[in-house]
């Protein structure tokens, strides 16, 4: 079970409504069981509060939204029904390839087609754990000349966190657990569940 924090502006923690989480059924991914973790309307709660955040403090700079796909379509899509302000979005995702002079991958962001220059652009992301595509992803848009990058981030898992990143705008803060539904998968599957599961340790 996830153990959550009274939320506030400065930490993206939360306390859930009183949800009988236990009533709710495990399911089976693959060959994984998942648990209840948070609901549907428990997540729109927090996605809701994001969206007002970014409603005041963006009213003023038309931003684009860059939704990070796959695993943020879902986010994505709520999150713009509660902005209110004038903005913008398009999608893009992280290719990794083979370095033709390294023996590394390389993650190189794809599909934008929009002007960047001048502008405020927040990155919509699932989820942030380690932060390394994050740091890639802004050094990669960086290079286009925006005003400002901000970071918008659904689930945010600072036990894991390696890189120096600034994250504006998070609906929640969880440990270091596997999880899956509302767009995060498990080997492709799974992202269309509406709720929000833990792996179980059987």
């Amino acid at each position: 079970m996830a153990n959550f924090f009274i939320f506030s502006k400065k930490k993206c923690n939360f306390a859930p409504n009183n949800v009988n989480l236990e009533a709710m059924e495990s399911i089976k991914v693959h060959d994984k069981w998942f648990k209840p973790y948070l609901t549907e309307a428990q997540i729109l709660e927090r996605v809701k509060a994001v969206a007002e955040q970014m409603n005041e403090e963006l009213k003023d700079k038309n931003p684009l939204l860059l939704a990070v796909l796959n695993g943020a379509y879902i986010f994505a899509a709520d999150l713009t029904r509660y902005l209110t302000i004038p903005m913008e979005i398009s999608f893009v995702k992280l290719a990794s390839y083979e370095g033709v002079m390294s023996t590394g991958k390389v993650k190189e962001v794809i599909g934008i087609n929009e002007d960047l220059e001048g502008r405020t652009v927040v990155i919509v992301e699932d989820i942030v754990d380690t932060g390394r595509s994050m740091k890639r992803m802004l050094e990669s848009l960086g290079t286009r000349k925006p005003a400002e990058i901000k970071v918008c981030t659904l689930l945010f898992k600072p036990g894991k966190l390696e890189e120096d990143i600034k994250i504006d705008y998070c609906a929640m803060e969880i440990p270091n657990d596997f999880i899956l539904g509302y767009g995060l998968d498990y080997d492709q599957q799974g992202r269309q569940l509406r709720d929000i599961y833990v792996v179980e340790d059987k």
